[in-house]
């Protein structure tokens, strides 16, 4: 399905047509973590986009008509990702700029998402019995040209991230279970602390959102090889919250492209074109700096063209089946250029293709017809809306992954992953959330001593109140690829996601 903007927690740069695709503070010492965000910077860039506009009219809603908890913690998202910093040119609900009481008409959107969580590695890997912390703040603001000014389809976005992980030993959550995929999605390269300008870019629309293009320091994994992006159907009826809430860093970034595509927490400089020929059909191309592949954070630094450049180009479908089933399919080519280096081993230029899906395989949901019309006795026209049903809403999904390169010097050279995702089966838990995933990766012998790395997990959603979610995971790898000489590692994740 095309990736498209989600109100509350996602948003991509997909041009309108809908898409199918689709997350705990620390106890304890970990707390000292969030302490060391510069809150200062991140406000102060608040209050300046907020300068002219507060003084215009309040929000016309009430309060009175909207739950205190509501008020305070902002609507509750149906469901979320893993890490939802990975998967969303948006952050968070958008609540920061309620709490100013910023009317919506100004276009101004401020909002942030704090994640963090402890992990504890029961046995095996490379350190058993170790655990480890980490934390990650993001804040920015969206400003809708259009609604503000009336330039038609113009919007820019500026995010700050913070992160503070814990390294045992010099090594990190993941590398101390051995594992090369990451079943921890937050840790990447060093440095584990780290303070980011994330993303600075201007979006503009064409056609109805048919065409649109993105520019600036921007995330490339948001608009390419995102399986984990909710699912946004042209029925609210359809939509899936989120295609998996899995913890693991696979489900974010592809393995065969990760050391090579920029993403969390790597931003990248560059551009990404999107066009929607029809009404459930996407084009996309990206043009990015792709000094990732050179080893360089450009998370941390302004764009480096220097011969080192990364180019992707990807198609997608969506459908609905029966009127109750939406599902996707999404396949891409890619080529990093520049001279690429692993030890002794050099390559000039590498590149690959990929592919990924998803489908909603059960729901107790009737189908959804369209809305209705009829003429009623003075002649007139009246829509008739389909009534909200009394029982919890209740749905599975699945998704797969694949990919492969001809990389002599990235990590991993082939890929698949596959995971069922379970939403509202709980009862008296309509927001809640439940999945299993398994992820295999074929290892690049000129680097590890075992051919593969394989990986299962599995996790449930508890959506607390507001925009807090808490989600315990559990993930076992019989075969960390760091070392073949590493045991089986159980690995159990404790996170706590904030949105606001």
């Amino acid at each position: 399905m095309i990736p498209k903007a989600s109100s509350s927690v996602t948003s991509t740069d997909c041009p309108k047509p809908p898409s199918l695709a689709s997350e705990i503070s620390p106890p304890g010492g970990a707390l000292t973590l969030l302490m060391k965000t510069p809150f200062s910077l991140s406000l102060a860039l608040m209050t300046l986009m907020a300068g002219g506009l507060y003084a215009a009219d309040a929000p016309s809603s009430s309060s009175e008509d909207v739950p205190l908890v509501e008020q305070l913690l902002g609507h509750a998202p149906s469901s979320i990702t893993g890490n939802p910093a990975a998967e969303t040119v948006d952050p968070g609900t958008g609540q920061v700029g309620r709490w100013l009481q910023i009317p919506e008409s100004t276009g101004l959107r401020l909002g942030g998402v704090w994640v963090g969580d402890t992990n504890g590695l029961i046995s095996g890997g490379a350190n058993p019995g170790t655990w480890s912390f980490n934390s990650m703040l993001i804040v920015g603001a969206n400003l809708d040209a259009e609604k503000l000014v009336g330039w038609k389809g113009a919007s820019f976005g500026i995010q700050f991230l913070q992160f503070n992980g814990q390294e045992i030993n010099g090594k990190n959550t993941n590398q101390l279970a051995g594992s090369v995929q990451g079943y921890n999605s937050l840790p990447g390269p060093d440095p584990l602390n780290r303070s980011e300008l994330y993303q600075l870019w201007y979006r503009q629309s064409f056609f109805d959102d048919r065409v649109s293009f993105r520019i600036g320091k921007q995330v490339p994994t948001y608009d390419f090889n995102n399986v984990a992006r909710p699912v946004a159907t042209q029925g609210d009826a359809l939509s899936i919250p989120s295609v998996t809430g899995l913890l693991y860093t696979p489900v974010f970034v592809n393995p065969t492209l990760l050391g090579a595509i920029g993403g969390y927490y790597n931003s990248v400089a560059g551009i990404a074109v999107s066009v929607a020929p029809t009404k459930n059909t996407y084009l996309r191309y990206g043009f990015y700096d792709g000094n990732v592949a050179n080893g360089v954070q450009t998370g941390m630094t302004g764009p480096q063209f220097n011969g080192y450049t990364f180019n992707i180009w990807e198609g997608g479908v969506d459908w609905v089946i029966a009127d109750k089933y939406p599902g996707n399919f999404g396949a891409g080519l890619w080529y990093q250029s520049g001279v690429l280096q692993a030890g002794d081993i050099s390559q000039n230029g590498t590149g690959g293709y990929y592919m990924f899906g998803s489908q909603r395989i059960w729901s107790n949901q009737p189908p959804v017809a369209p809305l209705m019309s009829e003429k009623t006795a003075d002649g007139k026209s009246k829509i008739i809306v389909p009534s909200e049903p009394s029982y919890q809403k209740a749905s599975i999904s699945t998704f797969f992954q694949y990919g492969v390169n001809n990389s002599e010097t990235l990590p991993m050279n082939q890929y698949f992953g596959i995971g069922f995702t379970g939403f509202g089966l709980v009862p008296h838990r309509p927001s809640d959330s439940m999945g299993v995933g398994m992820s295999w990766a074929w290892m690049n012998p000129n680097i590890f001593n075992r051919s593969s790395e394989l990986m299962f997990q599995g996790y449930y959603q508890a959506h607390l109140v507001g925009g807090v979610f808490f989600q315990p995971g559990v993930t076992y790898i019989p075969t960390p690829a760091a070392d073949s000489s590493l045991g089986g590692a159980w690995a159990m994740t404790f996170r706590l996601a904030v949105l606001f």
